[in-house]
């Protein structure tokens, strides 16, 4: 090795993690997802096994409840679970403490997290008492376990030399200084930079047809809800590699 060359991220020996991109209501793809895992964690099993879920369960799809329910219920057996929060529960729970601010969410897909939860938007009485009954008639029908797990859904997690996160991280801002916005929702200088973060920085929020592999940045929103395309990236040792739904399932890195 060259004079100060670095050592490729890596895990510790026996470690075994996957990351799984943007899931927006998809719980068809999520239960694909998880099953395949279970399938490799039988057939070659680690010492310990860590699945992290990069955030954005909910809106758009038509399955956001569902896809609750699975995270809670099925998830996958032999492995601990990690779940982010991604700026679309933000956009539930803000909704919730203040709604008013909703009609950004609505635009953004919330529109169809609401009637998976049985809110009906084309109520007339929408139309009178706005946002504020939209946002009562949610707190009605949100099992209450539901909100718990939005409330307890982590900014970020970190693994060996990788660090996990829903949007990114701002340039030249230590972790522990980040900003709960910039975590959840920056993208530009994010996208753009080329610092290095310390170690190499998993995310999704930013969905494209294939996911991006950069020095300092992965990531890995193949946009599931209109692609059909859920990833997760496979972390062993220094070796990675991808797992997807649809068509360009199992496609290696």
């Amino acid at each position: 090795m060259t004079a100060g060359a670095r050592l490729p991220p890596s895990l510790p020996n026996g470690h075994r993690v996957y990351a799984i991109g943007d899931i927006h209501g998809r719980v068809d793809l999520l239960r694909t997802l998880n099953s395949r895992i279970r399938r490799e964690l039988e057939v070659r099993p680690m010492a310990r096994n860590v699945v992290v879920y990069l955030g954005d369960y909910i809106d758009r799809g038509g399955h956001s409840r569902e896809v609750v329910d699975c995270l809670l219920d099925d998830g996958v057996a032999g492995a601990e679970a990690v779940h982010l929060m991604g700026n679309h529960e933000q956009f539930l729970l803000s909704f919730l403490d203040d709604p008013e601010d909703g009609t950004a969410w609505l635009f953004n897909g919330g529109d169809a997290t609401l009637a998976n939860y049985g809110v009906d938007v084309s109520n007339p009485t929408v139309h009178a008492d706005g946002m504020v009954w939209l946002r009562d008639d949610l707190r009605r029908r949100l099992p209450a376990r539901h909100l718990d797990f939005f409330r307890r859904l982590k900014l970020w997690h970190s693994e060996g030399d990788y660090l996990f996160v829903h949007a990114g991280l701002r340039p030249g801002v230590a972790l522990e200084e980040q900003s709960r916005h910039d975590l959840l929702w920056i993208r530009h200088e994010f996208l753009e930079s080329t610092a290095d973060f310390g170690k190499l920085v998993i995310h999704g929020h930013s969905p494209l047809r294939e996911v991006c592999q950069r020095p300092n940045r992965i990531g890995i929103d193949t946009g599931a809800y209109s692609t059909d395309v859920l990833t997760a990236i496979v972390l062993k040792g220094s070796e990675r590699r991808f797992v997807q739904t649809g068509e360009q399932g199992g496609a290696a890195a």
